[in-house]
């Protein structure tokens, strides 16, 4: 068994096996890095208000743990680092809204806890797949779910206790953040972990690797 196909290995490390005489690791790992960073900000673009609540509906999550099982622990969490200094510095980054502050200011804002919690979603998720989550369907949905839980709960906690807007206090309290920032995306979010978690085991196939 070689290294890339041993279970700490992640999908990066087998396309790099694959390109490794074409480009080298370096520009490899760059790539890949910017690639999910910009494709994070592409799918904020694509929000939906939700009623009753601050909270947008996007597709973000999604692939910020899709990010993290490609990339692993680390470049997936720096893949969110990325975007969220690209949205703080004013890049369209983060999803458009009449209401919620731009720039730097969203990380204040009632989204800030889902936002500040994507590169530690990603870690999550990353560092399962480098034990070899990724290789099995229901295990890349497992690990999915777990980064997806990091997201709600850093979200519901600053919404409850800290959030900010430009006119002041956006904190709710507990029960409302859970109310609405949790219970209405739950059941989406799951739709799309689970025709997500197919992503990564099907590209093992592609590449030629076993799932063991």
């Amino acid at each position: 068994m070689t290294s890339v196909s041993a279970s700490c290995a992640t999908l990066l490390h087998a396309v790099f096996e694959r390109t490794r005489d074409v480009a080298p690791a370096r520009v490899v790992r760059v790539a890949s890095v910017i690639f999910i960073t910009a494709l994070t900000a592409a799918a904020a673009q694509l929000s939906v208000p939700v009623p009753f609540t601050q909270i947008p509906f996007t597709f973000q999550p999604t692939i910020v743990l899709l990010g993290g099982l490609v990339l692993g622990s680390r470049l997936g969490s720096l893949a969110q680092v990325l975007y969220l200094a690209a949205g703080a510095v004013g890049f369209a980054a983060f999803s458009p809204s009449l209401l919620l502050p731009p720039g730097a200011l969203r990380l204040l804002g009632p989204t800030g806890g889902y936002l500040l919690a994507y590169p530690l979603a990603a870690f999550v998720v990353g560092a399962l797949a480098e034990r070899g989550f990724d290789r099995r369907y229901l295990t890349s949905l497992v690990a999915m779910i777990a980064g997806l839980a990091v997201v709600y709960a850093g979200g519901a906690a600053w919404l409850a206790f800290f959030a900010r807007t430009a006119t002041g206090n956006a904190a709710t309290g507990l029960s409302a953040a859970i109310a609405t920032g949790v219970v209405p995306f739950v059941l989406p979010d799951l739709i799309k972990l689970i025709a997500a978690a197919g992503v990564a085991p099907a590209l093992w196939r592609l590449l030629g690797h076993d799932h063991r």
